[in-house]
């Protein structure tokens, strides 16, 4: 249930209070985005980054610790938002790029290293048969999506309400002025088979790719259903379409992505995020017959450029990374961490009659204060208050955390750290019950474990 219009003055008083411990707590970062402002708009380039009254500036950070110029040291549960899964400085990455410092950084040629982490890649990903790297999950969804309609010939994209594939391709807004071919976009709702077919019906002739998240990370941590990500295999088949599965979050799951755990096999499969090691990194796979197209000795090649697609540094970090680091033994690890994390804080909300959901899956975990997880982002009822009490209050406690509500786990991280993180929930929750739902509706868990 919502609060009422008298709890609502008490509420803003109560993040009036944060507002101003928190602002006092940290100067420096306050200065330090006054001082950023000339010379970047807001004083940041990454809007996800971006929080009132101000963000915390950031000034080293390592294993799973962030420290701020004020000196703070936070448990960093927002890892670059899913960027930072290795951990920060993790001993065998930094190992290798400073060992790849000493041969040169930008060869411009092809290098023995860009196909030792197609390799790897390969024979994770079931369904990737060729891959072509690129520079970020933006521009390996935008790749993806160009490649399908050159390969059909048909012009339209069937996305999701709420999904997002980049700074070009983010439809949490549909609206976004800098979302890139608008008018050869269709929308369906999310986990909902009827209404793809709806738009399949009126433009199924003309789509030439269906992109989708098999879980959405920026729209709410919302896994897609049992039988979705079937049914969308059958209708792109059914209507000659290409199915896209957007990894660029969901791959740290499992070695073979998160589509490896429902047995749909996508035809292009696009990654990035911490794949590459913490570097700059995306890459786009999938049939050899699709990816052949690329290749610039057949007669008719679609042509695909990049400077720095096969950036030295991150090819070498990106191997070491998924060979040394992300094994099929850490990524189960960190999935039944995070799993503990989900019932820990189901429990002390449940304890507390505060009404809490989670959409999740392993190590990724997205907090909604209402009583049964969103099945889309739509559905999503947390409002902005309530997250602003939650953000700022966990900041105080030490926590770094996103506004969105989203937590992400990292390899570095502890069951000393999941545990430190659930008493500091329980001191929010104990300090603020009064201004989050609460009934006695029994507390949803709408996520699935690993």
């Amino acid at each position: 249930m919502n609060l009422s219009t008298v709890e609502q003055p008490a509420l803003e008083s109560e993040i009036e209070e944060l507002e101003g411990r928190y602002s006092s707590s940290n100067p420096r970062s306050r200065m330090q985005l006054s001082m950023a402002r000339r010379v970047l708009p807001g004083g940041n380039t990454r809007v996800a980054l971006y929080y009132d009254p101000f963000p915390v500036s950031i000034e080293s950070a390592e294993g799973s610790r962030v420290i701020d110029v004020d000196g703070h040291s936070y448990i960093d549960f927002t890892n670059d938002l899913t960027a930072g899964f290795y951990g920060h400085s993790n001993p065998f990455i930094v190992a290798a790029i400073r060992g790849a410092l000493d041969n040169g950084i930008s060869f411009g040629g092809p290098h023995r290293h860009e196909e030792a982490l197609a390799e790897t890649i390969c024979s994770r990903f079931s369904s990737i048969e060729r891959v072509r790297f690129c520079n970020s999950g933006t521009e390996a969804n935008l790749m993806a999506m160009g490649l399908a309609r050159a390969i059909t010939g048909r012009p339209l994209v069937l996305a999701f309400l709420g999904g997002y594939h980049g700074s070009f391709a983010n439809y949490l807004d549909v609206k976004t002025p800098l979302n890139v071919d608008k008018s050869w976009l269709r929308f369906a709702q999310f986990n909902d088979e009827e209404d793809v077919r709806r738009v399949i019906e009126e433009d199924g002739a003309q789509i030439a790719a269906i992109i989708v998240e098999p879980m959405m990370g920026s729209g709410g941590g919302i896994l897609a259903r049992p039988g979705f990500l079937t049914a969308l295999r059958a209708i792109a088949d059914e209507c000659g379409a290409l199915l896209i599965f957007d990894e660029v979050q969901t791959a740290r799951f499992f070695p073979g992505g998160l589509q490896d755990q429902v047995r749909v096999r996508a035809d292009f499969t696009t990654l990035g995020k911490s794949l590459g090691g913490g570097l700059t990194f995306g890459a786009f796979g999938g049939r050899a017959d699709l990816m052949d197209r690329l290749d610039p000795s057949r007669p008719g090649a679609i042509g695909h450029g990049g400077t720095f697609n096969n950036n030295v540094l991150t090819m070498i970090a990106g191997q070491a990374g998924l060979t040394k680091v992300a094994t099929a033994e850490a990524l189960h690890a960190a999935n039944t961490r995070g799993d503990w994390l989900r019932r820990s804080l189901l429990s002390a909300a449940g304890e507390r009659g505060v009404v809490l959901s989670i959409g999740a899956f392993g190590s990724i975990l997205s907090l909604h204060f209402q009583p049964i997880a969103p099945r889309n982002p739509a559905e999503i009822a947390t409002t902005p208050a309530q997250r602003k009490l939650f953000h700022l209050d966990m900041l105080l406690r030490g926590f770094y955390v996103q506004r969105r509500g989203t937590i992400n786990l990292s390899l570095a991280m502890t069951d000393e750290d999941c545990s430190a993180f659930t008493e500091a929930f329980v001191g929010l929750l104990d300090r603020y019950s009064a201004f989050l739902p609460g009934d006695n509706t029994r507390c949803k868990d709408g996520s699935h474990g690993s």
